[in-house]
């Protein structure tokens, strides 16, 4: 009792504050039930879909035009630079700069494996990159033809000492 006694000014306002919480909710409820059964709004004048104003001579609009398909020309057409060699193909993401992305990219252009990356010259090099639309320049950037070249002689001491651990 003796701590009440030292501290009625805290407890009186913990008991006010109770007590405003608890009216505060039970007020909240009545709003909310007030509103519910709060008479419709009155009706709106309805007005026109019709648009009044100054007329307004009708747009000459030409009838549409049929456009034929574009044609892929023989020249965009890519064929591969070497004929796709038998055997299973190699996983060309282990080079550095090629991801599934570019991977499938280069599947489609007919190069499945290393030994072909590796024959490049620069006009091959030059024609794929060309291909590659937005991975532009990485075949010289990442120096793919010398890592093909590594990996396709299964150099893998040369490889990870040049260009880093096989991931």
């Amino acid at each position: 009792m003796d701590w009440i006694e030292q501290n009625w000014v805290l407890v009186l306002l913990g008991v006010i504050v109770v007590l405003v919480a608890i009216w505060w909710l039970a007020g909240s409820g009545k709003r909310v039930e007030a509103d519910r059964t709060a008479a419709p709004l009155e009706k709106r004048e309805e007005v026109s879909p019709v648009v009044t104003g100054p007329a307004v001579a009708p747009i000459d609009v030409p009838p549409p035009v049929e456009v034929e398909p574009v044609k892929p020309e023989p020249e965009a057409l890519v064929e591969p630079i070497h004929p796709i060699p038998a055997g299973p193909p190699d996983e060309l993401t282990r080079m550095k700069g090629v991801g599934p992305k570019v991977a499938a990219l280069l599947n489609g252009l007919g190069i499945t494996r290393f030994d072909q990356i590796a024959a490049w010259t620069d006009a091959d090099v030059a024609r794929v990159d060309a291909q590659l639309g937005a991975f532009k320049g990485r075949i010289a950037r990442d120096q793919w033809v010398e890592q093909a070249r590594l990996l396709a002689a299964g150099d893998t001491a040369g490889y990870e000492a040049k260009f880093g651990k096989l991931g």
